[in-house]
């Protein structure tokens, strides 16, 4: 095979998986139109279409879905193939595709990436912070980076944070002109900021005391579904957030926001950074593991698969 049919049928391929060309040309690091100038060749040396396309959406003809599936595992072991030859290198060179939910994008990966990378200078990171519960292995990242009880069995999990309680919290501002709860069912007097999901759900407030579990549905006039905005809110007296105690941990320190409920708050489960069980490990991601591994603190990076 020439030099030009390995790099059309790559940049096919690449169409493929993401249904669109200006994110392909993305991951490509092409010109969107070199990109469809790579495809029209293609298609003129095959003499098939292989693409519909329209001026919103990329789709594939019945001779460019049978061609895909005969060639991705080809591109998937030569890949592989490449992979594995970075275990002979002193240092780990690639990139490495994270995709990471808001929480951790800030609690784990914001504090190391200047360590990691001065670390590690032949990777290179691609992060993608996505609240979404995203299939890592469809959308082709090496890991991802969730709370635990959204990550599929079959993964093997690594932890990246210790457990961590979800609070309920307030400024100083807001509890000056407010009575203090002393139970959950009091923050149904409360004014409430809520969270939405990704399954477009409000995140429900639990609490847990002498096992006894008590959901309280709480009201209040703002909704979001960013972490920090929930944050902000809260600092300015908005109303009272439930927020996870590790992201907020500083903001306690000094005073910005005040935990309540703590009696009524059990530790939860912990973010994990994980990735599939296959039989080779590419170097990025082992070197990340490792180094998550390296950072010391108690409970990170002991896990195991499950």
């Amino acid at each position: 095979m020439r030099g030009a049919e390995f790099a059309e049928l790559r940049a096919f391929l690449q169409v493929a998986e993401q249904g669109n060309f200006v994110r392909a040309a993305t991951q490509l690091g092409l010109a969107p139109s070199t990109l469809s100038q790579t495809i029209r060749a293609l298609e003129e040396r095959l003499g098939l279409r292989l693409l519909h396309r329209t001026t919103r959406s990329v789709s594939l003809t019945e001779a460019g879905t049978h061609l895909a599936a005969r060639i991705r595992p080809a591109f998937e072991e030569l890949h592989a193939a490449i992979e594995s030859v970075n275990d002979f290198r002193d240092v780990p060179v690639g990139t490495l595709r994270l995709s990471v939910s808001a929480i951790p994008a800030q609690m784990v990966l914001a504090p190391l990436l200047k360590t990691f990378l001065a670390a590690y200078p032949g990777i290179q990171l691609d992060i993608v912070v996505d609240s979404r519960n995203v299939d890592i292995v469809k959308e082709r990242f090496d890991a991802g980076i969730r709370y635990g009880r959204l990550i599929a069995q079959d993964m093997v999990m690594v932890p990246a944070t210790p457990p961590s309680r979800i609070l309920a919290v307030a400024s100083a501002e807001y509890l000056a002109a407010h009575r203090r709860p002393t139970s959950p069912n009091d923050l149904q007097e409360h004014v409430c900021i809520r969270f939405r999901g990704s399954n477009q759900q409000l995140l429900p407030w639990e609490f847990e005391k002498a096992q006894k579990k008590v959901e309280v549905a709480v009201n209040g006039p703002l909704i979001v579904n960013d972490v920090d905005l929930m944050v902000k809110a809260t600092r300015a007296g908005i109303g009272v957030g439930y927020i996870a105690e590790a992201y907020i941990r500083e903001d306690i320190a000094h005073g910005r926001l005040v935990p309540l409920l703590t009696d009524w708050s059990p530790t939860y489960d912990r973010w994990y950074v994980y990735y599939t069980s296959g039989s080779h490990m590419p170097a990025p991601l082992k070197a990340f593991v490792q180094f998550l591994r390296s950072r010391g603190e108690p409970g990170l990076g002991e896990g195991a698969s499950t």
